[in-house]
């Protein structure tokens, strides 16, 4: 039996001020849909702009004053305590809205969010947690300051760190977490510092647990549970760096796998017809044949190229091979699928490309091969625009990839008498 998506009961408000602006803000937590994740919203702003939670979205070269998040110039400071409570509670959807630029620091730790989060109670969603399973044991190691990270396979996520620095101030600790009500003990560890000048003495385990809360909300900047065993000893910020872009690493690689074992043969959801139905797309220019897979935020659909796709005639007559700009639009058209097949009579709407980047083109397209098209949201549809990334696979290779912003619009219709 699979484990389900999980989103808080209720909204949860707070108000504090942040630590590094001293600036005062409002904070919403609201239930959010399945496959959200986690995502900011600046409400006070105009056009309510937002950030999700994910490592693309992380300043790394700041992680000393924090998690800071940033898009399109947009910063959000301070918000590991409150991620690191989402995570270590198992949540995958909520909605953070605040007006202002830093999370509250509250009292320096996780607590008021668990307390205020239990207050409302959790709730199960009609979708499945994705899980990404360690699969082989590896290492990471910093030779600067002897920091190491040991991965290992297991069926649960598991953290157990120990710390030995050597200090006056900082006595041997340790620290482990492996299932969630021990999170509670975690969350109520707080921010701390050392100052020089005096010579204050941590014989709790309160700093190594304060470091682990810390790490559990890093690992939300993945967007994926972890199912594995890793052991830490002396922690720093660049080998817990290392260490998600190592899992991030894995975990790309294996979602470009499994687009393998889809069933090319299966019935499918959406055939010609239908999509003809969706898109205002006609032949010659319908790059899509059929639709396979279809959820609430991807897609997968099949283009079969054929010796007599009109391009061919000049693209290139000696050596054929389908342009580039339009294995682009046919991703563009999978993606339009997707959205359109949201709405309710999608035949009033309209889908137009406002924005495309980091493309890809890895390996020619030839006649009688079959791109395998999936598309999925990078963030949840907001007033219209939309905020995808597409990826054609040839077999098992990728031969195509791109990002693309599109808004949806309702077309105009002309009244005659």
């Amino acid at each position: 039996m699979f484990k389900k998506q999980k989103t808080i009961a209720k909204k949860i408000y707070f108000k504090g001020f942040g630590l590094y602006t001293g600036k005062k803000v409002n904070i919403i937590l609201n239930p959010a849909p399945i496959f959200t994740g986690f995502i900011f919203v600046r409400v006070d702003l105009y056009k309510r702009p937002c950030v999700k939670v994910s490592f693309n979205s992380f300043i790394q070269k700041e992680i000393d004053k924090g998690i800071i998040l940033e898009k399109n110039g947009l910063k959000i400071y301070t918000v590991e305590h409150l991620i690191a409570a989402l995570n270590g509670m198992d949540l995958d959807n909520v909605i953070i809205e605040l007006d202002n630029v830093e999370v509250p620091i509250l009292d320096g730790s996780s607590k008021l969010f668990v307390d205020a989060i239990e207050k409302v109670g959790i709730i199960e969603q009609d979708a499945e947690k994705k899980f990404f399973s360690i699969k082989e044991f590896f290492s990471i190691k910093n030779r600067k300051t002897d920091g190491e990270i040991i991965v290992i396979p297991s069926n649960k996520f598991e953290i157990i760190i120990f710390i030995d620095f050597e200090s006056n101030n900082i006595n041997p600790q340790n620290a482990f977490f492996r299932k969630e009500n021990q999170f509670k003990l975690i969350a109520k560890s707080r921010s701390f510092c050392i100052l020089k000048e005096k010579s204050n003495n941590f014989d709790t385990n309160e700093v190594v647990k304060h470091i682990l809360l810390d790490i559990i909300g890093l690992f939300a900047l993945i967007e994926i549970k972890i199912k594995g065993k890793i052991i830490i000893y002396n922690p720093d910020n660049a080998i817990i760096i290392k260490l998600l872009k190592t899992l991030i690493k894995k975990i790309i690689i294996l979602n470009k796998l499994k687009i393998i074992k889809i069933d090319l043969n299966k019935k499918p959801i959406l055939n010609i017809k239908n999509i003809k139905k969706i898109l205002p797309h006609k032949p010659p220019f319908l790059f899509v044949d059929k639709i396979i897979e279809l959820t609430d935020n991807q897609i997968i659909g099949i283009k079969n190229v054929t010796i007599n796709e009109y391009f061919f005639n000049g693209h290139f007559p000696n050596e054929p091979i389908m342009p580039g700009v339009l294995q682009i639009e046919a991703i563009a058209q999978v993606g339009g699928v997707l959205i359109l097949s949201k709405v309710k009579n999608p035949e009033l709407y309209s889908t137009y490309l406002i924005k495309i980047e980091k493309v890809k083109f890895k390996d020619k397209v030839v006649p009688g091969d079959i791109i395998i098209l999936k598309v999925y949201l990078l963030e949840s549809i907001k007033i219209g625009i939309i905020y995808m990334k597409g990826i054609g696979y040839v077999k098992k290779n990728i031969v195509v990839e791109a990002e693309m912003i599109a808004k949806i619009v309702r077309k105009k219709i002309n009244l005659q008498n």
